[in-house]
């Protein structure tokens, strides 16, 4: 069972966001793989959202993130889903299929249980943002984020990364004013 600081700490994030996402007049889209759609559903919680939160596209199977997002299957075969490489598409492909957002984060990853040893708890959030130069409007930064998760089960470790998505938006905003 998840203790009440895990959601605590979830819906403070949210809030601190949505603030954020007013203060400086963002508009934010997700495509969640391992949170299915969980980040998306705590920004939904924070009355006024509205106005900032486009949605969020849940690609949990690998053929979905390829013809939702463009995802490249060739790049799965590579790399795996879960990978930086395939977050960094998640994120550009969503906010390339999302015209009003002006951000976009994306988080793939393995939760558990049965998950390969190496994979088990680890995730990547990927991080895509959009200017616009006059007439043409372009994604000006991706970044990616490799977080190895650390709550013992599935249900701790989708809202340890649905929190991260949202602490990684964040950070994004302050780093965008800063």
């Amino acid at each position: 069972m998840l203790e009440n600081s895990a959601f605590r700490s979830a819906f403070e994030a949210a809030d601190d966001l949505v603030r954020q996402l007013s203060a400086s007049a963002v508009k934010i889209v997700f495509a969640e793989s391992c949170t299915a759609g969980l980040a998306s559903a705590l920004l939904a919680q924070i009355p006024g959202v509205s106005a900032w939160h486009c949605g969020s596209a849940v690609t949990y199977r690998e053929a979905t993130k390829t013809g939702w997002l463009g995802v490249s299957a060739e790049d799965i075969a590579k790399y795996t889903a879960v990978s930086e490489q395939i977050a960094g598409q998640m994120a550009t492909g969503v906010l390339r299929k999302t015209p009003e957002a002006n951000l976009a984060l994306s988080i793939t990853g393995h939760l558990g249980p049965d998950a390969p040893r190496d994979f088990d708890g680890l995730a990547f959030v990927g991080v895509a943002q959009r200017t616009q130069d006059d007439s043409v409007t372009r994604i000006k930064r991706v970044a990616c984020h490799r977080l190895q998760l650390r709550k013992p089960d599935r249900h701790g470790r989708a809202w340890e990364a649905a929190t991260a998505v949202l602490n990684f938006a964040r950070q994004s905003l302050l780093s965008e004013r800063g």
